[in-house]
C-alpha cells in the first residue's frame, strides 16, 4: 500500500502564489507519473499537470505559464507551484501518483486526500 500526504492550499488573492506538496510513502520501488488534478465544485476532476518520472511535463491550457510541475524521486515528492492565480483556479486539488510496488512490483494508482486552494477576487 502507499499513503499520499498533500500540503500547501489555502485562501489567496488574485494574482497570488501558492505551492502544494504530495509526499508518497509506502511499498514504493520506484513512482512513474506523477500529477496534480483538480476538481471546482459542480465540475469534473480535471487534469492540472503530470510530470514523468524522466521529467518530461504536461499541463492543461487553462495553466500553462502559470504553474510549473516537478518532482523529487529522491523523497517520493510531487510539487505544484502555482502563481498568477485567477478565481477560476478555485477547487480541491489532488495529487496522483502512479507507483511500481517494491514487493511484487505490480502497479498501482493512488490519489491523495485533496486539498482546497481558494483565490478571491
Amino acid at each position: 500500500q502507499v499513503q499520499l500526504v498533500e500540503s500547501g492550499g489555502g485562501l489567496v488573492q488574485t494574482g497570488g502564489s501558492l505551492r502544494l506538496s504530495c509526499e508518497a510513502s509506502g511499498s514504493i520501488f520506484r513512482i512513474n507519473t506523477m500529477a496534480w488534478y483538480r476538481q471546482a465544485l459542480g465540475k469534473q476532476r480535471e487534469l492540472v499537470a503530470a510530470v514523468t518520472n524522466n521529467g518530461m511535463t504536461n499541463y492543461a491550457d487553462s495553466v500553462k505559464g502559470r504553474f510549473t510541475i516537478s518532482r523529487d524521486n529522491a523523497k517520493y515528492t510531487v510539487y505544484l507551484q502555482m502563481s498568477s492565480l485567477k478565481p477560476e483556479d478555485t477547487a480541491v486539488y489532488y495529487c496522483n501518483v502512479i507507483v511500481v510496488h517494491s514487493s511484487v512490483f505490480t502497479t498501482g494508482d493512488y490519489w491523495g486526500q485533496g486539498t482546497q486552494v481558494t483565490v478571491s477576487s
